[in-house]
């Protein structure tokens, strides 16, 4: 694991927290951002000048058809793509003039990740999966252990820190997954269907749990997702039709 961590070419520097940005300030900026696939002559326009902020602590939720735009606005808001144009804004940090190295050092500063299928790492245990971040980060391996551990209590898998994900049922991955997302203290986490692949139970619970940790340590939340029970508990409801993004409500 230390190897895997070392190779990755990922430091220390530049830190970023949720003390560096006040709670009026955006966390997260999309400045008229669009999004053209182009393959021969068939070309698909996803995003047509999508501009959003997001403050810190708040939670957002991003609703829409399948096929809507909803997975490839997050992918550019974590960085994961580079839009046809616009800007994406990180903790004041255009991604357009960072590099390759530099922009993998913000998002694991200033953002978490979940998904629809957890990603977890096979072959490590569930403290292993969330202490991996923070080794990426550069801390030294008893102290992420020791914060994987924590996290890992605080989410109620405190009897599972040895067990694998195959050793995991469906919910506790998941709650796996949002430790892992949370354990760097993030400003903002973004999530593709966090829970599109739960019961409804589990589903609720997974939620609740994220939204808690939301209000505790003032992370905010972009979440896309299908559900309109789960999206209404959000702050404020965001629709995305037509490649554009809409307000459906504001609390």
């Amino acid at each position: 694991m230390n190897d895997r961590v070392r190779d990755s070419g990922l430091g220390a520097r530049d830190s970023v927290t949720t003390r560096d940005v006040s709670k009026s300030e955006a966390v997260l900026r999309a400045e008229d951002l669009t999004k053209t696939y182009q393959e021969g002559k068939l070309r698909a326009e996803v995003l047509l000048g999508i501009d959003l902020a997001v403050r810190r602590g708040e939670s957002v939720a991003v609703i829409g058809a399948s096929g809507a735009g909803k997975s490839t606005l997050l992918h550019l808001l974590g960085g994961l793509d580079t839009p046809t144009s616009g800007e994406v804004v990180l903790a004041g940090r255009r991604f357009s003039a960072l590099g390759d190295a530099a922009r993998g050092r913000l998002r694991n500063e200033a953002l978490g990740f979940i998904y629809q299928f957890h990603h977890l790492l096979p072959e490590f245990s569930a403290v292993e999966n969330v202490a991996f971040p923070l080794l990426i980060r550069g801390n030294a391996v008893s102290d992420a252990r020791a914060q994987a551990a924590a996290l890992l209590q605080r989410v109620g898998l405190g009897h599972r820190l040895q067990h694998k994900p195959g050793e995991l049922s469906g919910g506790e991955r998941q709650r796996c997954a949002v430790a892992r997302a949370l354990v760097t203290k993030p400003l903002c986490v973004l999530g593709d269907e966090p829970t599109g692949n739960l019961d409804e139970r589990t589903a609720r619970g997974v939620y609740e749990l994220m939204l808690e940790l939301n209000r505790e340590s003032g992370t905010a939340l972009v979440l896309a997702t299908h559900d309109s029970r789960l999206a209404a508990r959000m702050d404020r409801v965001l629709e995305m039709s037509g490649g554009r993004l809409a307000e459906t409500r504001t609390d």
